[in-house]
């Protein structure tokens, strides 16, 4: 069995209780189609498991198979710096069919993102140093393609169904 390599740390987004006993850490590509079946299933299981999960998404862009998932991964690092992380997070993976440069800004501007501040943050080295950081994480930890998770630090075989289907039953 893989184990994360690179504990949670404070870089990382997280949805949930901070304490809470399960923590769910998704390598995801936003680009990814299986990335986005596995959308719906984690929010429900986060609906359906609110106090029992942490959920954290670190970015595991395939470029080479998906040319936007590096910068949907960027965009939301920028959305991050105006504390707004998980409404990109979720609005990309909502739209995820119709992914280009163009739309990545209308989506900043229906979440309210300051425009200009986001125009300018995408471009900071810092922000694609964190997309890299959390592809190497990924690579250190076995991550091979997405989605893929890790619960409790222990790589899930399995899809976002599955992760389901084993929290209903603990």
């Amino acid at each position: 069995m893989s184990q994360l390599t690179i504990p949670i740390n404070d870089t990382d987004h997280f949805e949930g209780k901070a304490d809470a006993p399960i923590t769910l850490v998704e390598y995801g590509d936003y680009q990814c189609p299986h990335c986005g079946a596995a959308y719906p299933v984690i929010k429900k299981i986060q609906e359906a498991f609110p106090d029992q999960i942490k959920f954290v998404y670190r970015n595991f862009p395939l470029s080479e198979s998906h040319p936007m998932a590096f910068a949907c991964a960027v965009a939301t690092e920028a959305a991050a710096l105006q504390g707004k992380f998980w409404e990109m997070h979720d609005i990309i993976f909502e739209n995820q069919r119709g992914l280009s440069n163009e739309a990545l800004f209308r989506m900043a501007e229906k979440i309210r993102l300051d425009i200009e501040q986001f125009s300018n943050d995408i471009q900071k080295d810092t922000l694609s140093d964190k997309v890299e950081a959390d592809f190497e994480s990924g690579i250190r930890s076995g991550v091979n393609g997405t989605p893929s998770f890790f619960v409790n630090g222990t790589k899930f075989d399995g899809g976002a169904e599955d992760l389901f289907g084993m929290f209903r039953e603990n």
